[in-house]
């Protein structure tokens, strides 16, 4: 299980980051039990204790072996930081359709594409982050898919990657820290998993 460490990107590649005197406030959409759209909210408005239910969205891709693409979270990310999860996970701006979103938080934080992504259902959470105090109150949108190339991550939002077999994932799990949601996600996703894998991969 190879574990590789996110390195600066090169300066053609890096996305230049607005100043925070600059920067608009994040806004995501918030949802009924049905998922139905209700309103929007700042980001960090929805994630404050008891939290409000919004849209979400979490990815999980393989390479050709099988392996399941994981990303521990950069040290210096508000929620969450420095923990493992899954491949990549995040919220669709209001009115982004949640596979349009997946896949443009893909491409920031890997600097990758799928090559193949489908979607595999929907599963409503609420998770609080013991560390930061932050909640998730989640209506997530999950889809699974293949990746043949190198992750290129942005080290501002991934400090590594890493590539895994069931059996790596369970020794991970075992030794390592992973987001609140990652046990409530890959279990929601498993059968399209299995699907898009193969018996033979182990999920």
């Amino acid at each position: 299980m190879p574990i590789t460490s996110a390195t600066d990107r090169s300066a053609d590649s890096a996305a230049v980051p607005a100043s925070a005197d600059s920067a608009e406030p994040i806004m995501l959409e918030l949802v009924d039990e049905d998922g139905t759209t209700i309103g929007t909210a700042e980001k960090l408005s929805a994630h404050v204790a008891p939290g409000r239910l919004h849209r979400a969205f979490s990815v999980f891709l393989f390479d050709d072996e099988g392996r399941l693409l994981l990303q521990r979270r950069a040290l210096g990310k508000y929620h969450s930081p420095g923990v493992w999860s899954n491949t990549c996970c995040g919220h669709p701006y209001p009115d982004e359709p949640p596979f349009v979103a997946a896949a443009r938080r893909t491409g920031e934080e890997l600097g990758l594409a799928p090559a193949l992504m489908r979607e595999a259902g929907t599963v409503r959470y609420n998770h609080p982050d013991p560390a930061s105090g932050l909640v998730e109150q989640e209506y997530n949108h999950l889809f699974v898919g293949t990746v043949r190339a190198e992750p290129d991550p942005d080290p501002e939002e991934i400090a590594q990657t890493a590539f895994v077999t069931p059996a790596e994932l369970d020794e991970l799990r075992r030794t390592g820290t992973f987001s609140a949601w990652f046990s409530t996600v890959l279990d929601a996703a498993r059968p399209a998993i299995r699907e898009v894998t193969g018996a033979s991969a182990g999920w």
